[in-house]
């Protein structure tokens, strides 16, 4: 490729081709992770992987340029020359240039050729290895590789021409196969594999989304094929696993991934996506898909003098200790001695208390261990049960900064009062009722298109049925505790799920459970599991 054929006048800059792994956001690298969090521009294929930058767990900084190569039905792969002169215009500033691709970078024919060209075009490149598609969605479909040899083919993306699925020396008669194909290519794989010696009856394993939780493997035989592919939409992609391994595995055993407690059921997670962040990671291990519906809208107080006036009086002393009932009000502060061009040391001499480990995890992001977490109970009356009381003589100032929401309930407040204490109970973020969602998720709601809703708060019931209406009978409703299960009651919801203990990875778990109990008495009774979408039977509460 000549320079001349580019933008020009652009200087070139460092790229990085970072591998995306099978899809399955949590098998991104340490390095992947760490590119994406310095790039200043990232480029990718799809919206598929568009969507692996919203995983709580990836970090992109705000600014960076996020685009995708356009496509059409006419041309679903943009040109290698458009490709290259997008990525030349993007690394112009000098900043790191990720072009985010599926799988493993030089497992793909088409990527490794737009690397040489980049280089040819006079950038600098670099190479993130990814986990690869075609020995990781075996491993996620049960399928052990360790038997008779393992021959990959990875056909996709494609022309569809034939031509691409490889030499016939590419096709073993012997061990196992793992081709990547569409189901439009079934035809010409059952060609080719029979062309190579394969018998039409050797047993076939075909995995759809694989690595995702809409992952679905079916058996076939290989003479089978033809007759599948004319069932499947022709673009979707397949991984094909023929022979030995096919055969051999004890899928009953190696299983794994489809038979996860919450496999495949769509779970309503009605928080924002900073909040969510370890409940929603809690349920992707259980095999669930969460879907994140904010149902509040934090904003500054109307009258931010008594903010002003606290944080002033937190820097110059004021206080003994400073209580902080939720991560916004830990955000809230901090975010306004920032303005003041403070930082953690502004807590020097405090002693700090958090009302539950959430709290505390954004307190110690931010430099700051707090002295006190309740151990009991995380909540506003837990706090005040183990608070210690003034003491005249071991403290030398006898007031509390308690920042806080304006619908907070007063019961910290007098708890904190009734030990000796000078409260300043100051309203430091107000939280209205967010917008609705978008009304496919509303129908989804109404409809009982989800699995499960977990609920972690009253406000989170009365907002949510106020901003999209009451989730459908069909629908797990699972509570974190008895008040919450109350406010679910009270808004005609029947509860099935209340957690052991008040916290968010204890609900997520008393979830799993019910699914793994629901399970047993599906099959018991010699009936198909189906998710609580394509089912109206309902289970007893379970708090365990």
């Amino acid at each position: 490729m000549n320079n001349d054929d580019l933008a020009p006048g652009i200087a070139p800059g460092r790229v990085l081709f970072v591998g995306a792994g099978p899809g399955d956001p949590n098998l991104l690298t340490l390095a992947a992770l760490g590119a994406l969090e310095e790039a200043g521009a990232v480029l990718v294929d799809s919206d598929e992987l568009r969507r692996l930058l919203d995983h709580h767990q990836v970090t992109v900084d705000p600014e960076a340029t996020i685009a995708s190569f356009a496509s059409t039905e006419q041309a679903p792969e943009a040109p290698l020359e458009a490709r290259v002169r997008a990525i030349r215009t993007a690394a112009a500033s000098g900043a790191h240039v990720v072009r985010l691709v599926a799988g493993d970078p030089f497992l793909d024919g088409r990527v490794s050729r737009e690397a040489s060209a980049c280089v040819q075009a006079g950038l600098d490149i670099e190479i993130v290895p990814g986990i690869s598609a075609m020995t990781a969605i075996p491993e996620y479909a049960g399928v052990a590789l360790d038997r008779g040899g393992v021959h990959l083919i990875n056909v996709v993306p494609s022309t569809g021409d034939a031509s691409e699925l490889g030499s016939a020396h590419l096709w073993a008669n012997h061990g196992t196969l793992v081709v990547h194909a569409t189901a439009a290519q079934l035809v010409d794989v059952h060609q080719h594999a029979v062309a190579s010696g394969r018998a039409n009856d050797e047993p076939v394993l075909l995995t759809f989304s694989g690595g995702s939780t809409q992952q679905n493997s079916r058996q076939a035989k290989l003479g089978e094929l033809p007759r599948v592919a004319r069932t499947l939409d022709p673009e979707a992609g397949i991984h094909v696993m023929i022979g030995t391994a096919v055969e051999d595995s004890p899928r009953d055993e190696l299983d794994w991934f489809e038979s996860k407690p919450l496999f495949g059921w769509r779970v309503l997670v009605p928080r924002t996506k900073d909040q969510a962040g370890e409940m929603v990671a809690r349920l992707e291990m259980y095999g669930a898909h969460a879907d994140e519906v904010p149902t509040i809208s934090v904003e500054p107080p109307r009258t931010p003098q008594q903010m002003d006036k606290a944080v002033r009086g937190l820097v110059e002393g004021s206080y003994e200790w400073v209580a902080f009932t939720s991560v916004n009000a830990v955000k809230a502060v901090c975010e306004r001695l920032e303005e003041y061009g403070l930082d953690a040391r502004a807590f020097s001499g405090l002693r700090i208390a958090a009302v539950g480990n959430a709290t505390a995890k954004a307190l110690r992001a931010w430099g700051i261990v707090p002295d006190l977490v309740p151990v009991h109970e995380h909540s506003a009356a837990g706090l005040a049960a183990e608070f210690p009381a003034y003491d005249e003589v071991l403290d030398p100032i006898n007031r509390v900064f308690l920042p806080r929401a304006d619908i907070a309930t007063e019961v910290l407040v007098a708890g904190l009062v009734e030990l000796g204490w000078e409260v300043d109970d100051v309203t430091a973020y107000r939280t209205v009722r967010a917008a609705p969602p978008p009304a496919e998720t509303r129908e989804a709601i109404k409809t009982g298109k989800f699995d499960a809703a977990v609920f972690t708060s009253s406000s989170t019931v009365r907002n949510l049925v106020g901003i999209a209406g009451k989730p459908h009978s069909h629908t797990v409703i699972a509570a974190i505790g008895p008040q919450t299960s109350t406010a679910c009651t009270e808004h005609g919801l029947r509860v099935d799920v209340v957690a052991p203990q008040p916290g968010a990875l204890e609900l997520v778990d008393a979830l799993a459970a019910f699914a793994v109990e629901r399970r047993a008495e599906l099959l018991a009774e010699g009936r198909p599991v189906t998710k609580p979408s394509e089912t109206r039977r309902r289970r007893k509460v379970v708090t365990a």
